[in-house]
């Protein structure tokens, strides 16, 4: 897959600007294991970088003119360097724009470039396909013009990009595991800190397959605008009682179940799923780390009730995908995947058993809801980098 990816962007470069390119980048997709709403609470998330990429193949030229293709939407954009770059109604095009704003803003450079890309990460599904284009980009103009950035600066860059030029206030988890990925390891990081360590994640006769719902239910924003209100507000009482809380993180299950009367049942319920999984995330590294992947599955299922049960960001189609591999012998444990109200379901199952799996749900969800399941297989792979033949 990923042979195929590079062999297609590069042929399609050489085509169109007859020459091969100079540089090729691959930079891919995320998942989370485990740790989610709870980067804007204080928490811990468990992000690692997966075999899904965004392939850029790429040239520096003699002038200032630019001109990137987007291989997939068969779609081009020429623009001039020396122009101050503004958000653009192509929407692709942002992700690459906003990075390089902010990278003209830092460092005065002059060449211009010639670009090809195409993807494997699914748009849409919550693998953030955005993420993988703007550190993709960045890390290229980083090599390419020898722009000195850090991989934490390269992060913070697409993050920024996504704030400014897309108006997607996203937080930093993506980019950072885009960039910071490490084969068969995940990275427990801090999202207010940046502090990050990696921890092993050989699933040895286990692997992780998504089910991707193909819904997108239009609640996300408002969803969560809702969502960082109501523990925002829980937070604030929470603090009320017990002066010695800081943050989520030092709050425990204990204080949240004495202030149930007065948090009030909705705000109750946000703050109880908060604290439950920034505890979840540690559980989980433990069971990481002593290869307990019993336990592991048993977590995943536990955020997921907590997600649909108590955060409610989850909706039908989400909830049908893992009550369908509940009683399977076969999954350990199935939860869904980022912000919510549609995208992946992601399974930690026995390696072997995905075809059969994936052909029992499939049938079962298109007859309940008349849609296609799509199903990718993935591998925890190294972030963001230059492919070298």
């Amino acid at each position: 897959m990923k042979k195929k990816l590079i062999k297609n962007t590069t042929e399609h470069f050489e085509k169109t600007f007859q020459n091969k390119p100079e540089h090729i980048f691959l930079s891919p997709g995320r998942i989370n294991i485990i740790g989610e709403h709870v980067d804007y609470n204080d928490g811990f998330v468990l992000p690692a970088a997966i075999n899904k990429y965004v392939c850029i193949a790429i040239s520096p030229n003699k002038n200032s003119d630019c001109k990137i293709i987007a291989k997939d939407l068969n779609e081009v954009f020429e623009f001039n360097l020396k122009d101050t770059l503004v958000p653009n109604p192509t929407m692709w095009i942002n992700y690459i724009l906003g990075v390089l704003q902010q990278l003209k803003e830092k460092k005065q450079f002059d060449n211009g470039f010639n670009a090809v890309f195409s993807s494997s990460v699914p748009i849409g599904s919550g693998l953030s396909s955005s993420a993988a284009v703007e550190c993709g980009f960045a890390y290229a103009f980083n090599k390419m013009f020898t722009l000195g950035l850090t991989k934490e600066e390269i992060a913070l860059i697409g993050q920024k990009s996504e704030h400014t030029f897309v108006g997607v206030n996203c937080g930093i988890m993506d980019q950072f595991a885009s960039v910071f990925g490490q084969k068969n390891k995940v990275i427990k990081l801090d999202c207010n800190t940046l502090e990050y360590e990696y921890h092993k994640a050989d699933f040895k006769k286990y692997s992780l397959l998504l089910l991707d719902s193909n819904v997108k239910h239009t609640h996300l924003t408002s969803g969560y605008n809702d969502r960082r209100n109501e523990v925002e507000q829980g937070l604030v009482i929470i603090k009320s009682h017990f002066p010695e809380v800081k943050t989520f993180r030092n709050c425990t299950e204990e204080m949240v179940n004495t202030l149930k009367n007065e948090l009030g049942e909705i705000v109750y319920k946000r703050c109880h799923f908060v604290v439950k999984e920034i505890q979840r995330v540690q559980d989980a590294v433990d069971a990481l780390e002593n290869s307990d992947f019993n336990r592991l599955g048993n977590l995943m299922s536990e955020t997921h009730h907590g997600l649909s049960k108590e955060y409610e960001v989850s909706c039908e189609e989400l909830d049908f995908l893992v009550d369908a591999v509940a009683n399977e012998a076969s999954v350990l444990g199935a939860r869904m995947m980022g912000g919510g109200f549609g995208g992946c379901s992601i399974n930690l199952v026995e390696k072997g058993s995905e075809k059969e799996l994936i052909e029992k749900v499939s049938q079962q969800y298109r007859s309940k809801f008349g849609i296609d399941l799509k199903s990718y297989k993935v591998k925890i792979s190294k972030g963001t980098t230059e492919y070298k033949n």
